[in-house]
């Protein structure tokens, strides 16, 4: 079983690059461009997010020596990831959104 999620800004930009267009393929290079994260961050949050049913993933089909270039493994949310990337991102957001009519406490100077 997976550990439960946790809601981070990276994970949360992460999602929204997926969910520009929940059909697209992207491969991690391109996450990485998209949100200016480096790989060390990006590639475990791929890995959670498949591990948790989020992603589906598979290898490119190509020759890497005609190709010029290894092998891309491509990642595209999946039905259950888009539903529930689009549900925790609501959630995020309210939670990051300051309520309507709350009043912010002032400063207090002392002399």
């Amino acid at each position: 079983m997976a550990p439960p999620l946790r809601i981070t800004n990276t994970l949360v930009q992460v999602l929204e690059v997926f969910l520009a267009d929940p059909t697209v393929e992207r491969y991690g290079l391109d996450v990485m461009r998209a949100t200016g994260c480096p790989s060390g961050t990006i590639y475990p949050i791929l890995i959670r997010l498949q591990g948790i049913g989020w992603l589906q993933t598979h290898w490119e089909d190509i020759d890497p020596v005609q190709a010029g270039r290894p092998a891309r493994r491509w990642y595209r949310l999946t039905p259950h990831g888009a539903q529930s990337a689009r549900a925790e991102l609501a959630a995020y957001r309210q939670r990051r959104t300051p309520r309507r009519g709350a009043v912010k406490p002032r400063p207090t100077w002392e002399s």
